[in-house]
């Protein structure tokens, strides 16, 4: 029994078109020298390659996986999209929705980053694994299931919980989102049923910034069970810690899921070009230790994490590092370079008082 670590390098293949950061290059917009999205394949490869350097890599037990199949996709995305992807996919690559390019065997890559995280979930629910990262490349939190966006060709999560529910391994899942975006595709698939609780932490108005209301609640049979937390830009380290205690946690608590998966991205981190809550390498441990800790008290411990976003190719590897040293219980470290000079911050009282306020309202708003 072990952390399971789920990836393959065919994932850090996947390449898009010609973007500068999120704006397509013409006109006005010039081309970077580096080229493309932010979401690029560094900050994955630059984390599995500080995992070997320090030896974390020999604590986990490391898989591949095959991709996800034609009947795992069919669960969450229409057959006609997936034909257009695949087609277009097969004719030199393009681009189907918004800000979701992708080269010759994008639809492969795509199937196989779901395919991962298909497999990690699989293990850990047939206990060969006590819990799993997955390491999915092209992310798939904000894919709708016939419209792709926000870097996400496939939604990784919700195929690996239909595999798992079609198979009859999991009656209720509960999603915990703390990528700094709002998880709106997540929320698509599931805002109308009520066996997956589905729990986005994203900065307020980022992206998409017509989504990720509080008050989106879900409906019908769902209603109460999507749970969307607008946090305001600055929100930092203990913030992010109120908002699990307050909220995460008593929520997840009283839903009493089979299993929990966390929507894993590191673009809420300090150093990250796509967001402001200043989240740290330590955050993202915390929040890990936190969220092991509950599984262990409600579901015998089923923990799977899935990657999604994270633009920082300095940072990325270091908050992954720390993430999944608690999530293996490994004593091996890789020491946050940064952290001396964000401990030399001076905390402004009156907005720590402000960002409290904000979460412990929304904690009320939903009840705790």
């Amino acid at each position: 029994m072990a952390t399971g670590f789920f990836w393959d390098e065919k994932t850090f293949w996947h390449t898009g078109g010609n973007y500068a950061m999120t704006q397509p290059v013409g006109g006005l917009v010039q081309p970077l020298s580096a080229g493309g999205l932010p979401e690029s394949p560094e900050t994955k490869r630059r984390l599995k390659n500080l995992m070997e350097v320090t030896g974390l890599t020999a604590d986990l037990d490391v898989r591949t996986a095959p991709m996800a199949t034609s009947d795992d996709l069919l669960r969450v995305h229409p057959a006609s999209y997936l034909d257009a992807f695949k087609a277009l996919s097969d004719a030199g690559g393009g681009e189907l929705g918004q800000r979701t390019p992708f080269a010759t065997g994008g639809y492969e890559i795509a199937a196989l980053s779901a395919g991962l995280s298909v497999a990690a979930v699989d293990a850990v629910l047939t206990g060969s694994l006590d819990n799993a990262y997955s390491l999915s490349r092209p992310p798939g939190h904000h894919c709708l299931p016939d419209f792709p966006n926000g870097f996400c060709l496939l939604n990784n999560i919700a195929i690996a919980i239909e595999a798992a529910q079609s198979k009859g391994m999991a009656a209720k899942v509960a999603v915990l989102d703390w990528d700094v975006h709002h998880g709106n595709g997540t929320e698509a698939i599931y805002y109308n049923r009520d066996d997956v609780l589905a729990i986005s932490i994203h900065q307020e108005n980022n992206y998409p910034i017509d989504s990720g209301a509080v008050t989106d609640r879900g409906a019908g049979a769902g209603e109460g069970f999507n749970m969307n937390i607008p946090i305001p830009a600055g929100t930092g380290h203990e913030g992010y810690l109120r908002a699990f205690d307050g909220i995460v946690r008593p929520a997840i608590t009283d839903f009493a899921p089979d299993i929990i998966i966390v929507a894993c991205g590191f673009d809420a981190s300090v150093l990250d070009p796509l967001s402001q809550t200043l989240a740290t390498a330590e955050t993202f441990r915390e929040l890990t230790l936190r969220t092991k800790i509950l599984a262990e008290n409600i579901c015998g411990g089923k923990l799977v994490l899935v990657h999604e976003g994270g633009y920082s190719e300095v940072y990325v590897p270091f908050c992954g590092h720390a993430t999944l040293e608690a999530l293996s219980g490994s004593t091996v470290s890789a020491p946050d370079p940064y952290e001396a000079s964000f401990r030399k911050r001076q905390p402004n009282p009156r907005f720590e008082a402000f960002i409290a306020s904000e979460i412990d309202q929304m904690a009320r708003d939903f009840g705790f």
